[in-house]
């Protein structure tokens, strides 16, 4: 009686939950505030409801809204996957489109300065939507379904935005202003870090061979993490300093105290154990017994590396590699602090000039470099151990 209850309750809070969150979302969009309107960018203005911000899209949005994420969370089968794939698909099309058509309402017969923002609740519903969206490309069972949901809100916004629907959007404003420097910003980031990604990775390498000092290596690497990484990139920056006091004629080869150099060092301290741990895991991937019976066959150390470490340890060093690039994505925004470019100079003059869409357009690049960086990896990952299981 007690299996039989339990077999019974969990699919009935289950699809007593999915049911709250998908009807939590129309109440979201319609008692939340969807859009600000500020007289500049730099103050946070009135809210504006949702039957001002949205109009006519108003009822057509709760119907989609409602509809999609319960097809999602609630639907079983291939059939319903696709249907809340398209109507979440839809609905964040509709969304978009019906706030940047409000938006153009509202800014009419304002000063050139006034902005309109989007507030809590435009947020809040596009992220449930994507959800649902995600959802239901699970329930098709199509090989990455991040990426389908991925390139499924990539052509909604720049469709909309190529038809001009998203001009008076505060967030798009922003991006027209600084475009030429958002890429520029971009090139740097991901050039610091590829950068430190490839000097922690020779570091690891050459202190791999050192098979005497695994230990101490051990120590040194997990104690860097503990630092914290503001105090790292301060005390690179005064070692820097006192080296370029000591010997001045490094400044005639471009070395300075500010700027990518301590930045790269910083970022590439804290990739150290990651790798670390992944190329020993991977080393030690082999069972003892196949060592052995590989030994005995007569293969060398480096037929032993070559055909039977390196195989099976694969899937572990890339899942080492996984970690230590979403880490070098997240510590390089802080580069900035320490004279560097990138991605992480968006969002600290967000923040030092109190406009939070310039802080959204730095760290919306991160966020979709991160999460493409993890799903590609993990990818990669996965079909090494399948390839080496099978």
């Amino acid at each position: 009686m007690i299996i039989a209850a339990e077999s019974w309750g969990r699919p009935f809070f289950k699809n007593s939950f999915s049911v709250a969150a998908a009807f939590a979302l129309p109440f979201i969009l319609w008692r939340m505030p969807l859009l600000h309107l500020a007289p500049n960018r730099l103050v946070s203005g009135e809210a504006i409801s949702s039957t001002t911000a949205l109009g006519a899209a108003l009822w057509p949005l709760l119907i989609l809204v409602a509809l999609g994420p319960c097809l999602a969370l609630t639907g079983r089968g291939r059939i319903a996957g696709f249907l809340a794939l398209v109507t979440c698909a839809g609905a964040f099309a509709l969304l978009l489109a019906a706030l940047g058509s409000g938006a153009h309402d509202l800014l009419a017969g304002q000063p050139a300065a006034a902005r309109a923002r989007l507030a809590a609740g435009a947020w809040l519903t596009g992220f449930g939507l994507c959800f649902g969206m995600l959802q239901g490309a699970r329930a098709i069972r199509i090989p990455a379904p991040g990426w389908l949901v991925a390139a499924c809100i990539a052509l909604v916004v720049v469709s909309l935005g190529a038809s001009g629907l998203l001009d008076a959007l505060s967030l798009t404003v922003e991006l027209r202003g600084r475009r030429d420097g958002l890429i520029q910003a971009i090139l740097d980031y991901l050039a610091l870090t590829g950068g430190a990604l490839v000097l922690a990775s020779l570091v690891v390498a050459a202190l791999g061979s050192w098979r005497r000092g695994r230990a101490v290596v051990d120590l040194l690497v997990s104690g860097l993490q503990v630092v914290p990484a503001v105090a790292l990139l301060g005390g690179l920056v005064a070692a820097a300093s006192a080296l370029l006091a000591m010997l001045p004629a490094l400044r005639g080869l471009g070395l300075s105290a500010l700027g990518s150099g301590p930045a790269l060092i910083g970022i590439a301290a804290y990739l150290l154990l990651p790798l670390w741990r992944g190329l020993q895991s991977a080393l030690r991937a082999p069972d003892p017994a196949m060592l052995d019976a590989a030994r005995a066959i007569g293969l060398t150390p480096r037929q032993i590396f070559v055909d039977l470490r390196l195989p099976l340890g694969a899937p572990i060093l890339i899942g080492g590699l996984r970690v230590a690039a979403v880490q070098a994505l997240g510590l390089a925004t802080l580069a900035p602090l320490v004279g560097a470019g990138g991605l992480g100079r968006l969002v600290f003059d967000g923040m030092a000039q109190f406009a939070p869409d310039l802080i959204v357009l730095g760290a919306v690049p991160v966020v979709g470099l991160s999460l493409a960086t993890e799903s590609g990896l993990s990818t990669v990952e996965a079909a090494l151990r399948r390839r080496w299981s099978s």
